[in-house]
């Protein structure tokens, strides 16, 4: 591990994960759910996509159930949408890796087209380490609530990580991947009253291609939250080539307060 990895790790070390209060405000997830099919009509208004493929991950010991509202929505805007088709997600286990790989890389080949990557918390986490191995073939990258920064145990989940993945939650290599500055356009979508993961650690570096968009959410509501609905359906729609950091003029300041920055 390099002394820039270290002093990180040291750094993050100090932010704790998110407090018990938070942890029982989880369960608004279930209100979340509600004003997201609420505002169905209202989410309508986002710009359409342009039909390339978009792969949705996850999160730990969740399935593509999960997610099943979030693709919806997307398949709605016009994109063509994936799950991972792997069960439930107990962490980068033997072969899990190496199949998302394949399924990316089928996608890539079948529509001639680089393919999105949506994940939610630790699905976000594998999406921007399959987007550093197949920087090719993949167009963008959009967290939800994901750990991409900081120490991998300012989570209360790490200790659920380690017991299913059977994998420490330190894994240098593969948090490198995670951490390092993306070559392709990336956002990280984060909330401060987040209960799981520590909302320090979903704050990237910004740079003309990384951004964070804050939202009012809970964790496990990211997928079914109509802000962060709009919000990916907005940055899934941009042209390839042509992206551009999230807008928040208009009435987007009232439900997107301004984002933490850190410098690239």
């Amino acid at each position: 591990m390099n002394s820039t990895t270290t002093t990180t790790a040291t750094t993050a070390a100090h932010v704790a994960p998110p407090s018990r209060l938070l942890q029982l405000l989880e369960t608004r997830a279930s209100w979340e759910f509600a004003a997201g099919l609420a505002a169905w009509p209202w989410l309508h208004l986002a710009p359409r996509g342009d039909g390339h493929p978009v792969l949705v991950l996850p999160g730990l010991v969740a399935s593509d159930g999960s997610t099943r509202v979030l693709r919806e929505y997307l398949k709605g805007r016009g994109h063509a949408v994936h799950g991972w088709g792997l069960g439930r997600n107990y962490g980068p286990r033997p072969g899990i890796e190496d199949a998302m790989l394949a399924t990316i890389d089928k996608l890539h080949a079948d529509s001639g087209r680089r393919v999105s990557l949506v994940g939610q918390s630790l699905g976000g986490v594998y999406a921007r380490a399959l987007a550093a191995q197949r920087p090719d073939a993949v167009r963008s990258v959009i967290s939800l609530g994901s750990p991409i920064t900081g120490h991998p145990r300012s989570s209360n989940a790490w200790r659920v990580y380690e017991f299913t993945s059977g994998q420490s939650s330190h894994d240098p290599l593969r948090w490198q991947r995670v951490t390092q500055a993306p070559s392709v356009p990336a956002t990280s979508i984060y909330s401060r009253s987040d209960g799981v993961v520590a909302w320090q650690s979903s704050v990237g570096k910004t740079s003309p291609m990384a951004e964070n968009i804050e939202v009012v959410s809970s964790h496990i509501g990211m997928a079914v939250h109509p802000a962060v609905l709009f919000a990916v359906a907005d940055r899934l729609a941009q042209p390839e080539g042509a992206w551009q950091p999230f807008e928040r003029g208009g009435w987007r300041k009232a439900v997107y307060p301004r984002a933490q920055r850190t410098a690239a």
